[in-house]
């Protein structure tokens, strides 16, 4: 039974056990940077839903089952705090939204939430369309391509033109603009994001090169408005309803389209991964594409309700191979939880490696199985960990599905697909969000039946 309460004297509990192989100082780090997933398992196993582990000094409490993921969620802005933990991101756009104190993200929260409402998400749809469509334009009728660059090159091309509009998108990527994500998702480091090394510095560099590149046009953009993704964003006031500062509008919009491809781009290879790997659910999602769809160029918000086992297939996905693999808190005041004493100062963190493969809440959780989010029912609660949870639930989760739904759909219905890369030899490169290592496609278009 989940036992939680805010200690407001010393309280008898221990502090969560530790897990072994720490070192001193730098205690779990190494092992938290070479194999993340087999670290977090490892504790799950050993300790159960509570355990504590250490980073350069920094003792931890790590929080695994939907009971206490409930809890890390719904304390957020309560006991446990965001702010702390996010540095590193905060170093790359600056204080805005959750990188910035509760105040400052409740103020600029309706801007994010006025980019995905549901006219915002109908506009989009048939731009997604158009520029899959372009991207497969592209590609012969038999051939090769590496997938994981493939999809990192159109998921940019996608949050580009939903959210800046043709214009402006391709007049930011001859200015150089998305060149700049390269170093900024080198730099995705929670650790080590203040030392002098050598990838900070170019993180510090490409963001004041985007910086020098999305002022004159903001400032154009007041003088003259036009009418596109851009400007309505420009033209979002605050909570309070105070036009949004120019510095501030260049770090939400470097934000935003971070977030809009670097997550993404993963989760799209890993989708048209794990389909090859299993043609028989491919099958009977390109029989389902193909029945709604027929001949359609674009994929609307009727189809997008009727192609349930696509969306399922990407749900899989995100469960299998989440782009973040953990979410961190820090203790504001001691908490007592499930018989431990987690006291002030403390980070409290969520992980995906262990908690999506929880067999008492997904049936043989290795297994590639998108059934378990239609028919089986499952992950419907705080189970399920790819886009976070509670008030700081990822706001463009309904873009990021619907936008990886479309490639799968038009993909496959348009083309066979088989993996050069054999399925056990690809990876997970780690520099930046989950995406899988360099994985070779061949492709052969499909006849018209």
């Amino acid at each position: 039974m989940l036992n939680t309460e805010t200690v407001s004297k010393p309280s008898p509990l221990p502090t969560p056990p530790m897990l072994s192989g720490g070192l001193p100082y730098i205690g779990h780090a190494i092992e938290f940077y070479r194999d993340p997933e087999n670290f977090f398992r490892r504790g799950y196993s050993k300790h159960g839903n509570v355990f504590g582990i250490k980073l350069l000094g920094q003792p931890m409490a790590i929080l695994v089952g939907p009971q206490e993921q409930s809890f890390f969620f719904k304390s957020t802005d309560k006991q446990l705090d965001m702010e702390k933990p996010y540095q590193f991101l905060a170093a790359m756009f600056g204080r805005i939204a959750f990188l910035g104190p509760h105040d400052t993200y409740m103020l600029q929260r309706p801007i994010l939430h006025s980019l995905f409402t549901r006219d915002q998400m109908s506009s989009y749809l048939p731009i997604m369309s158009r520029t899959v469509r372009q991207w497969m334009d592209t590609l012969d009728e038999s051939g090769e391509f590496e997938l994981t660059e493939a999809m990192t090159h159109l998921v940019k091309e996608v949050a580009g033109r939903c959210f800046l509009g043709d214009e402006v998108h391709e007049r930011l990527e001859a200015e150089g603009f998305w060149d700049q994500y390269d170093a900024l998702s080198a730099s995705l480091d929670p650790l080590l994001y203040n030392l002098p090394l050598p990838k900070f510095k170019r993180r510090d560099q490409a963001k004041q090169t985007m910086r020098a590149i999305l002022q004159p046009l903001i400032e154009e953009r007041r003088a003259n408005p036009k009418q596109d993704g851009f400007q309505y964003f420009l033209d979002q006031p605050d909570g309070a309803g105070v036009p949004l500062a120019d510095d501030i509008v260049a770090s939400f919009f470097s934000a935003l389209l971070f977030a809009g491809h670097e997550t993404t781009a993963g989760q799209s290879a890993w989708s048209v991964i794990h389909l090859i790997n299993n043609p028989g659910y491919l099958a009977s999602v390109r029989e389902e594409v193909t029945r709604v769809l027929g001949d359609s160029s674009e994929v609307n918000h009727v189809h997008m309700r009727e192609i349930q086992l696509t969306t399922a297939a990407v749900q899989e996905t995100g469960r299998l191979r989440p782009s973040a693999e953990t979410l961190i808190r820090e203790v504001k005041e001691d908490i007592e939880l499930d018989g431990y004493r987690i006291p002030a100062g403390w980070f409290a963190m969520t992980s995906t490696a262990a908690a999506h493969f929880i067999p008492d809440y997904f049936s043989d959780p290795y297994s590639y199985d998108p059934a378990r989010f239609t028919e089986k029912g499952e992950g419907r609660g705080f189970e399920l960990l790819t886009f976070g949870g509670g008030l700081h639930k990822c706001t463009g989760m309904n873009f990021a599905r619907t936008e990886m739904a479309i490639i799968v759909a038009l993909l496959f219905r348009e083309y066979d697909l088989e993996l050069v890369t054999p399925f056990d030899k690809i990876g997970v490169n780690r520099g930046g969000s989950s995406k899988p290592t360099p994985v070779i496609v061949s492709y052969k278009k499909r006849a018209n039946d």
